[in-house]
């Protein structure tokens, strides 16, 4: 079945309920957000019991598609002594802010890219003031009229909505909550996103991936994956400085990052689609170990059950990631990358084993 793309907000699988209580989510939110035990008609109509259950991992969204932001050289390097053309490879780079006489990309599509996720485009203190008044006025925001070009804040150079927003006139309009998600491409050297650009090298045209290892589905392996391969695929960026590292990868001295594509990790021995169900799943199953589950339906439709909907605690101490094993596999092509990257640390540990994924250690 084919995995949906996390564009937008994914919904809860049950009908949820709003309480006055503080979060155990976030910090500073005085109210939780509970799963009742009615499925959502949404989900129903999607035909929720026959779609596919994956593990949610906890990290940060991202998103793989063309960029067309560059220019464009190509270097050849080559590691034959007789320097045999058949024997060399030649690797794409991508010039970040070049001024050189470089040749614009002749494709026109761009090179496939690494994007962040830029949550909202935002509107400005006026229009957002002038947005809740009309909320609070009419009880709901239909019938409101943004003007577009007045009533947001510039993004980011680059920046591009997220697929599902709404278009009036050709241009990306808000949500009902006023919203418009997106993407920003990561560049090297930006360190916003510098935990971003460690995971992929866009002179080979390859990211670090975690999967489940080919031959033995049980175990983990971390591999090099062409992005061309990842195209218009969302994932999830996981490890040491992203979400509290929830799994306990890498450390300080030696972070460690790595992509995981959404709907990666399968979920096949969930009894029943029922709150009951569920809650005794997530709290005696060794593969319940997960921060949620997330439905991948026929249609594309996306439905996802945090723990949190169950007032479950997250993090946890063991995970269902950290109980496998897991290979450092980096043969789908030789690289010679530099030794002070995540590449090349990686590099040094090729073809290692460890028997889950805390125990990796970089030099």
């Amino acid at each position: 079945m084919q995995r949906g793309s996390v564009q937008q907000k994914i919904s809860c699988v049950f009908v949820t309920e709003v309480k006055d209580e503080p979060s155990a989510k976030r910090e500073h939110q005085m109210y939780k957000v509970l799963a009742t035990e009615t499925l959502s008609p949404l989900a129903v109509s999607a035909a929720i019991d026959n779609a596919l259950a994956t593990e949610k991992v906890d990290g940060t969204c991202c998103y793989v598609t063309a960029h067309k932001g560059g220019y464009l050289h190509t270097k050849r390097r080559c590691s034959d002594p007789d320097n045999d053309p058949d024997r060399c490879s030649v690797a794409v780079c991508l010039l970040e802010s070049c001024h050189t006489d470089s040749s614009p990309a002749t494709n026109d599509a761009g090179l496939p890219y690494l994007w962040a996720r830029y949550d909202d485009r935002k509107p400005t203190k006026q229009a957002e003031k002038r947005f809740r008044k009309y909320i609070y006025s009419k009880g709901n925001s239909k019938d409101f009229v943004w003007n577009i070009d007045d009533d947001f804040k510039v993004v980011p150079d680059f920046w591009i909505p997220a697929k599902g927003v709404s278009h009036s006139n050709g241009k990306p309009y808000p949500d009902e909550n006023g919203h418009i998600p997106g993407w920003v491409p990561v560049e090297n050297g930006n360190k916003q996103y510098c935990w971003h650009s460690c995971v992929v090298n866009y002179a080979f045209g390859v990211a670090i991936v975690l999967k489940p290892k080919t031959e033995d589905p049980g175990s983990l392996e971390i591999c090099l994956v062409h992005l061309s391969d990842l195209l218009e695929q969302t994932l999830e960026l996981i490890g040491t400085n992203i979400n509290g590292n929830p799994y306990g990868i890498g450390n300080k001295k030696n972070p460690l990052h790595l992509l995981v594509p959404h709907g990666t990790f399968l979920i096949k021995d969930l009894e029943a689609l029922d709150h009951n169900s569920l809650m005794s799943w997530f709290e005696h199953s060794q593969e319940g170990k997960v921060e949620g589950i997330v439905w991948h339906c026929k249609d594309g439709s996306l439905f996802k059950l945090h723990r949190h909907h169950l007032g479950l605690k997250w993090p946890l101490n063991s995970t269902r990631l950290n109980s496998k094993s897991v290979s450092i596999r980096l043969d789908l092509c030789k690289y010679e990358a530099d030794s002070s990257t995540l590449l090349g640390q990686l590099s040094k540990k090729d073809t290692w084993c460890y028997d889950k994924l805390k125990d990796i250690l970089l030099d």
